[in-house]
């Protein structure tokens, strides 16, 4: 089913499942996910909502540019997170995004002016789904350190 595929390019199967809006994502390295719609038009409360998984990718593709900075200053944190919360437009159809805000948290062994410009390198220059929706959607970050115990 899955062709070979470069860095650049994806080949990806969204399959249904037996309840009414269930589906499974899948990827040709045999990594799924599990999507579902909202409760309010007939969906479960099982797998993420594609808009979750958009605002997810957001944080998980800036979390390895950030990391990826990180490493190649030979740091690497003993705690990394980040919190995301998103808010789409009200009363639009599609209701798009209107601001994304990712609280990275990392502990106290990294200095936080590190950690700063590795998000703002992220944001604003190197994570592919921000520049996606940055056109569209104020995206706001936040750091907050965590003491090691």
């Amino acid at each position: 089913l899955f062709q070979g595929k470069t860095n650049k390019e994806m080949d990806l199967i969204l399959k249904k499942d037996s309840s009414a809006f269930g589906m499974e994502l899948h990827n040709e390295r045999g990594a799924n996910v599990h999507l579902n719609a909202s409760p309010e038009i007939g969906g479960e409360a099982k797998g993420f909502r594609p808009m979750e998984l958009l605002a997810g990718s957001l944080s998980a593709c800036s979390s390895i540019d950030v990391l990826n900075i990180l490493y190649k200053q030979k740091l690497k944190p003993s705690f990394f997170e980040v919190h995301t919360t998103a808010k789409r437009r009200e009363g639009e159809v599609p209701a798009i995004f209107e601001n994304i805000h990712l609280e990275f948290r990392v502990s106290d062994d990294i200095p936080e002016d590190k950690v700063a410009r590795a998000i703002q390198l992220s944001v604003e220059k190197y994570c592919s789904v921000s520049k996606i929706l940055a056109p569209t959607c104020q995206i706001t970050t936040k750091i907050k350190i965590i003491p090691i115990v």
